[in-house]
C-alpha cells in the first residue's frame, strides 16, 4: 500500500538506508538544543549579578548536560529496538 513503512525495526531501516539520517537529525536537534540553552543562560547570566548569576550558570550547565544525555538516550533507544 502507498505510504506504508518498510518492514523491519527502525535500526534495520537505518542500517539499510546507508546514510544514517536518524543520527544526522539527532545531531542537529542536539546542537539546536544546546545553542538555545546556552544563549538563554548567557542572557539570564548577563542580566544578573552575584548569587543569581552563579545559579544561572549552574542551571545552564545542568540543562546542557540534560539535553545531551536525552538525545544520546534517544539514539540508543532507536538502535536497540
Amino acid at each position: 500500500m502507498a505510504g506504508e513503512e518498510p518492514a523491519g525495526t527502525e535500526a534495520e531501516r537505518i542500517t539499510a538506508n546507508g546514510l544514517d539520517t536518524a543520527l544526522l537529525s539527532r545531531i542537529l536537534v542536539t546542537w539546536f538544543g544546546l545553542v538555545a540553552v546556552g544563549f538563554t543562560g548567557a542572557l539570564v547570566g548577563g542580566n544578573t549579578s552575584g548569587p543569581p548569576q552563579f545559579v544561572a550558570y549552574l542551571v545552564t550547565t545542568l540543562l546542557s548536560v540534560a539535553v545531551l544525555l536525552y538525545n544520546v538516550d534517544r539514539l540508543v533507544a532507536a538502535r536497540t529496538g
